[in-house]
């Protein structure tokens, strides 16, 4: 089956909110919150890959204007059901290239969602896209993890998920080194029967994101390991980084 930018999100829907239930605890959603409502600094918010919601609502509660983009609408319909979701303006449609008519003060993608573009080609026509909807101060955020191409062996892994009474799961990957792809399939196993859910992204190295923000007209201005702003390092894991216009 061909991966669609809508296969992620309407595959994942049912299960998303309980698989990462830890994605939504208040230690992991209040630092970043607070990092994207000091960079919209009164402006309006832009997320890519809006999802079920887990960022752009408690950022609305915080009295940011925040709309949405995505492929998915099992994904916003989830948004929509919960308190607050049903204000929030949301655009269906591919963030690899998109055409809002309007800008923000920031437009931001998190958890490794900007890597769910999987061509190098798709990731710079989103960063031409996101530099066309900024305002002159406005910013570009993206987190995702620094890739670790030394977890495969032989171009693929399989890793242990949950164990527990009623299901387990495992990931599996295989890598494409060449196009910096990542194949994954997560697969869960109950009395009910067994559930696949699929997973395509293509992988960038921080210096490989800052050469394709410059290619459309946006710079660096800051890179942390994380939301609580500790300081990027060759050992970190993960990024926070800021772009503004060039």
């Amino acid at each position: 089956m061909k991966h669609e930018p809508s296969t992620y999100g309407d595959r994942w829907a049912p299960v998303y909110d309980r698989i990462h239930a830890h994605l939504g605890t208040p230690e992991a959603v209040d630092p970043a919150v607070a990092v994207l409502k000091e960079l919209a600094c009164g402006g309006r918010a832009l997320e890519l890959g809006i999802g079920t919601g887990r960022i752009a609502l408690p950022l609305a509660q915080r009295g940011v204007q925040v709309h949405g983009l995505d492929a998915s609408t099992a994904m916003v319909e989830l948004l929509r059901q919960k308190p607050g979701g049903s204000k929030i303006p949301v655009h269906i449609g591919d963030f690899g290239s998109f055409d809002l008519g309007s800008s923000f003060a920031v437009v931001y993608v998190v958890f490794n969602t900007f890597f769910a573009l999987t061509s190098q080609d798709e990731q710079v026509s989103c960063l031409r896209s996101v530099s066309r909807h900024l305002t002159d101060e406005g910013v570009l955020l993206i987190e995702a993890f620094v890739p670790d191409i030394g977890r495969f062996d032989r171009g693929q892994r399989i890793s242990t998920g949950s164990v527990e009474e009623g299901h387990v799961s495992i990931n599996l990957d295989r890598h494409d080194p060449v196009d910096q792809t990542v194949a994954s399939s997560h697969l869960r196993l109950s009395p009910a029967g067994v559930e696949l859910f699929p997973v395509a992204i293509r992988y960038a190295w921080p210096s490989e994101l800052d050469l394709m923000a410059r290619l459309a007209g946006l710079r660096l201005r800051t890179r942390w390991a994380d939301w609580q702003r500790s300081p990027f390092t060759a050992s970190s894991t993960n990024h926070v980084s800021v772009y503004e216009r060039a």
